[in-house]
């Protein structure tokens, strides 16, 4: 789903200009030299810091400390690495890091991500600089807005739109997308994902600007992506060089090696557009009495005044941008596990089919009733986190953990993919097993993965809405076909070893599987239930 076209000028280091003059050497090594200048007088003026830093990878020179460690675009795989080397003490894997003048803390454990960023989500509830972030404007959104009033303006309204009892208004909603989506998988199999892609638009849009979502080529859906593409390019540190080095941004846009400048303007535009032209949208039909109730229809005529609208807009285009790629990414790593691994397929088909028949499709009524989906589920966000990283946590004010000194700004990472793959809480954390969630034949244990979409007071409130769409799409695309991996020419079963994308929300690269309808019963019922929703 994410657009790579922004791609080429973002990556550092190595899609710098190869004319790149010894002008912009110049312009690092002076910046550098002014922030070790300021650096030392700052430490000069401060009481001194007795106690250490967390463990963590030797810094590569005095000056830029771990900033080329930090390029790489799927930085949970390092992070996991140094832990195991560097961070791995009788305290715990707690894990420190520095890129020029920025301080990082990688937790690795669940037990240290709960303590820091649960229990003292006062001090840890903020989003760090990342000066990318906010010249391409994702500033707007929830997800990045600094801790104060407009955070918490944000997270009110959030909390009130899809707590658990709100979350179920949307659900009509979800089972007539998923129904469209079984239709046209039985009609066009091969494109699963592209279906998968316009389910998910299709229920964040209608539910937030009762839109409905055309299945190809649909300009709000590509907005969207190219928003997503923006964001997942600009996040982590390696992203750009004024990432690297935050002081370049002060630099005039002629200057040699500045052009993050043009690629934030461009940016800049498309983040605008992602806000501006669904909102247009749904007030233009507000006017002329034709819009659908959605969030925005629900809270438009309480906006008074001009900051209340853009707080409203900002809002529904978090959603927006940020619900349906995570649901797609979701989804893309259900249907490789299911081609992967097809005893965990047929046993929950086995339970769909005891609990359920085949008379009719699944739906919310059934949840549980079905224990061993929602187990599948959990597995899903277990074995294939979609934000491998979560979003960065900083620290309000300095702060002591474990005998280790954490100075105010850190930046606090929760190493979600770590944490995943802990062969104590998780063993054989490669191995995909939906039973590692049960205590007993039929009770789940309390691990219900809400870590994976983040913690403390920053936990993703559209959390409810998105895990009821993976549940109903899972189960349902279970009852209705079998999904096998794709066959070479003599007919054998391909093995497959798809790899996924890097930056801040992780997809799997595309795929080929094979999805056959379980039965003729079952092919005339979705048949069946696509006349009917046309009537």
């Amino acid at each position: 789903m994410v657009l790579n076209f922004l791609s080429p000028a973002l990556a550092w280091p190595n899609t710098l200009p190869s004319t790149l003059s010894s002008s912009l050497t110049f312009t690092v090594c002076g910046a550098a030299i002014f922030f070790l200048s300021w650096l030392a007088s700052k430490a000069l003026s401060s009481p001194a810091r007795n106690l250490p830093y967390p463990p963590g990878p030797p810094p590569k020179d005095f000056i830029s400390g771990n900033a080329r460690e930090l390029s790489e675009s799927k930085l949970w795989f390092p992070m996991a690495d140094w832990a195991a080397k560097y961070g791995i003490t009788l305290l715990g894997p707690i894990m420190h890091l520095r890129s020029f003048n920025t301080h990082m803390v990688v937790l690795n454990s669940f037990d240290d991500a709960m303590e820091i960023l649960e229990k003292r989500s006062n001090n840890y509830s903020d989003r760090p600089y990342v000066p990318m972030i906010e010249m391409v404007g994702w500033t707007f959104t929830t997800a990045f807005k600094r801790y104060g009033p407009d955070w918490h303006a944000h997270r009110r309204l959030m909390h009130q739109t899809f707590r658990p009892a709100a979350s179920v208004e949307y659900r009509p909603t979800q089972v007539e997308k998923v129904n469209d989506m079984l239709h046209c998988m039985l009609e066009t199999p091969e494109d699963y994902m592209a279906h998968i892609k316009t389910l998910a638009a299709s229920i964040v849009m209608s539910a937030m600007y009762g839109y409905k979502v055309s299945p190809k080529n649909d300009y709000f859906t590509e907005l969207a992506e190219a928003g997503m593409s923006v964001l997942s390019n600009a996040f982590y540190p390696g992203a750009a060089v004024v990432n690297i080095l935050p002081i370049l941004r002060y630099l005039p846009a002629w200057f040699p090696g500045t052009d993050f400048h043009r690629v934030g303007k461009e940016g800049l535009v498309t983040i605008t557009k992602m806000q501006d032209v669904p909102y247009k949208y749904v007030r233009d039909n507000i006017a002329a009495g034709t819009a659908s109730p959605c969030f925005v229809t629900a809270v438009f005529e309480s906006c008074k005044t001009e900051e209340e609208h853009t707080l409203l807009k900002e809002i529904a285009a978090t959603g927006y941008a940020a619900g349906a790629d995570t649901t797609v990414s979701s989804l893309g790593t259900f249907m490789y596990a299911m081609a992967m691994f097809p005893e965990v397929q047929k046993k929950a088909q086995e339970e769909l089919d005891r609990v359920i028949g085949q008379d009719r499709l699944v739906n919310y009524d059934d949840e549980h009733s079905l224990p061993y989906i929602q187990a599948l589920v959990r597995e899903v966000f277990r074995w294939r986190p979609v934000l491998p990283l979560g979003v960065f946590h900083s620290s309000v004010a300095e702060d002591v953990f474990k005998g280790y000194y954490i100075p105010k700004g850190t930046s606090i990472v929760a190493n979600v993919w770590a944490i995943t793959r802990d062969p104590v809480r998780y063993p054989n954390p490669e191995e995909f097993n939906p039973d590692r969630f049960f205590v007993d034949e039929n009770t789940l244990n309390k691990d219900d993965m809400t870590y994976t979409f983040g913690f403390g007071r920053r936990v993703c409130p559209g959390r409810h809405l998105a895990t009821a769409t993976v549940w109903l799409s899972m189960a349902t695309i279970l009852m209705a076909f079998d999904i096998r991996p794709p066959k070479d020419a003599s007919g054998k079963d391909i093995a497959l070893d798809v790899e996924y994308t890097g930056g801040l929300i992780s997809h799997p690269k595309p795929f080929k599987c094979s999805l056959t309808p379980r039965s003729d019963r079952m092919r005339q019922l979705i048949v069946d239930l696509k006349n009917s929703s046309s009537l």
